[in-house]
């Protein structure tokens, strides 16, 4: 409900922000990847109520989200409110006027998506302009600093409230959030639009999720790109399942707690205590890391009633990683470099202590982790002609904040449950998902090396609806769940939120007349589709995820990388690893050289992509 001049001139009345407003052009990065157990599930079809649409709303006004460009809506008695414009470069009762420097921006900016279209496409131009090296740097500065400048720093929300409270920034232990939660008390789920419930889950995941027939990645990507999006999200996606899905046991990003461990006690326990390295142990004459039985003081929780033998069991950074063979070859993979660089150190200091030595080993693995995720991941993921590279010092002196909180809707955005293919085959050998589930065999049957191969050989799933592997179903039904237990508002409000063009109808989103209609009948208005279902649910685009994921995606993931404080100025500098040689073991990492390096009999096409002429 709008407020009339008599309301607005009897209560608290937010002065206009005439302030300078920021000129976003809007380029972007993203990364990172998926967690799932592996459980098998019926899907049936239920049978709903009558829908019934709201179209007006009698409870706290502040449901049907008035206030415009970022206003925040606060309720008065009387069913009435007002906008709070502060900041935000607009005025107005709802936040709608421009400023001048507003308007300016808005003027000059691009569209988003005909941005991301460009970045995607135009091979020729995009190799000139990356080869003129001043011109480089200043698009990978705005790269850095736009993306950076959509990450609310300090945090503003957390889950539990609606508003902002002291809890989103001190308390750790909440995710953070971009939007608050849906108030308590609406009309309906998502404020005042849709109908009073949301669709029954099993019947929206047989409509809009599960395969009928495998859907390749129209981008070659492999199954190695679905590996480690999952193994680098580990380290900072880590749920906290006894207490909630708005809580967490991890810090606030690139920790590398997937290699070393989350708490001290268990990075100590990981240690060989001999220059720097961390424990292994010599299984079929090649390195990978030691048992859980042989490590007594970690801590590691491996999940209950799943019948794993004692030598499948392994002491790693993240118990889920001896789980599926894909993320214990990264996990051995990672090792192995650690404990090779800490060679490379030693020939440099041999003075230097097993303390130093592991300390220094571990910033430089955090390097090598952030630029291959840029240089090879993001690269990837985004299928941007901009050559993105990670250079960190182009940020220094600037605006950018160190600081960074994971977001739950990042979290939640990260299920890419579709690129799981329904098998694998390594050495003529077929293997479906549930016969890798809790089984690290296959790597010890066919080696290391041929495992690596058949997930640089085979191809991952389309990021899209309609291609979710059936035995996945109870992992989606609990993100699903968890999304409403969260409160998420809907898949519009957050295009809003990072400056894209909400979807005007179901058609529009999907670009598909027979889903649309499906989500049409499970959903009644656009604007009440929820933020996975709408992720999910979209046309595909030029890059590996469709428009929306990657430009929300994006800022979190830029920001979280370039927060570290290995980028920082302090930070920043040969001395921090080392000296030259382990600075440099920094700035020429890849992927292709991380597995060169730690196979033993060698690699070749090491890349995202399945190799060219492969069926």
């Amino acid at each position: 409900m709008s407020t009339t001049k008599a309301e607005s001139m009897t209560r608290p009345e937010w002065r206009r922000d005439d302030g300078d407003t920021k000129l976003v052009f809007g380029v972007a990065g993203v990364i990172l990847a998926a967690s799932f157990l592996f459980m098998r599930s019926p899907v049936t079809e239920t049978q709903l109520p009558e829908p019934q649409i709201v179209t007006t709303y009698d409870y706290d006004p502040c449901c049907g989200y008035p206030c415009q460009n970022q206003g925040i809506c606060m309720a008065w008695p009387g069913n009435n409110y007002t906008c709070d414009c502060t900041g935000t470069g607009y005025y107005g009762d709802h936040c709608e006027i421009p400023t001048w420097p507003a308007w300016l921006a808005k003027k000059i900016k691009p569209d988003p998506e005909s941005l991301h279209n460009f970045l995607t496409s135009n091979g020729w131009l995009w190799a000139i302009l990356n080869r003129i090296p001043f011109i480089h740097k200043k698009l990978m500065t705005y790269v850095y600093l736009s993306r950076g400048d959509m990450v609310d720093s300090p945090p503003t929300y957390e889950s539990d409230h609606s508003y902002i409270t002291l809890n989103a920034y001190f308390n750790e232990s909440y995710y953070a959030r971009a939007l608050p939660p849906v108030p308590e008390h609406c009309p309906t789920p998502m404020g005042d639009k849709g109908f009073k419930e949301l669709p029954d889950v099993d019947l929206l995941i047989k409509k809009v999720f599960m395969r009928k027939e495998f859907i390749p990645e129209p981008h070659e990507t492999n199954v190695l790109f679905q590996y480690y999006a999952q193994h680098f999200t580990h380290q900072f996606f880590r749920t906290d399942l006894k207490k909630g899905p708005q809580l967490t046991k991890g810090t606030g990003g690139v920790d590398v707690s997937n290699i070393y461990g989350l708490t001290e006690n268990d990075r100590q326990a990981l240690r060989s205590r001999v220059n720097g390295k961390l424990r292994t142990q010599v299984i079929n004459g090649e390195e990978f890391p030691p048992y859980l039985k042989d490590v007594p003081d970690i801590t590691m929780d491996y999940p209950p009633n799943v019948p794993i033998p004692e030598n499948g069991k392994f002491a790693l950074g993240h118990p889920f990683f001896a789980l599926l063979p894909g993320l214990f070859a990264y996990a051995t993979i990672w090792v192995r470099e650690h404990n090779r660089v800490c060679d490379e150190l030693f020939k440099i200091h041999p003075d230097w202590s097993d303390e130093q030595l592991y300390q220094t080993a571990r910033l430089i693995i955090t390097g090598e982790v952030i630029k291959i995720t840029i240089e090879d991941y993001v690269q990837h993921l985004s299928q941007y002609k901009l050559r993105l590279s990670f250079e960190p010092d182009l940020v220094h002196g600037t605006r950018f904040q160190y600081h960074n909180r994971i977001h739950v809707e990042f979290n939640h955005l990260y299920h890419w449950h579709p690129l799981i293919p329904d098998t694998l085959e390594i050495n003529g050998t077929n293997y479906g998902i549930m016969d890798m589930a809790y089984n690290t065999l296959p790597i010890f049957k066919h080696g290391l090396d041929e495992f690596i191969h058949s997930m640089v050989n085979s191809r991952a799933g389309a990021l899209t609806n309609r291609n979710h592997a059936h035995v996945l179903y109870p992992v989606l039904k609990n993100v699903i769940e968890s999304g409403r237990k969260l409160r998420f508002q809907g898949i519009n409000a957050y295009k809003k939120r990072f400056g894209l063009r909400p979807f005007t109808s179901f058609e529009d989103m999907t670009g598909d007349k027979e889903l649309a209609a499906d989500l049409e009948s499970l959903y009644g208005d656009i604007e009440a589709v929820e933020f996975y279902v709408g992720l999910l649910a979209e046309r595909p685009g030029p890059s590996v995820t469709p428009l929306t994921m990657v430009n929300t995606g994006g800022p979190w993931s830029v920001k979280g990388l370039i927060a570290n404080p290995i980028c920082s100025p302090k930070y920043w500098k040969p001395s921090t690893f080392g000296g030259e040689e382990g600075m440099n073991i920094i700035k020429t990492a890849s992927l292709e050289k991380l597995f060169c390096l730690n196979m033993k009999s060698g690699c070749k096409n090491i890349a995202f992509t399945v190799p060219e002429g492969t069926p």
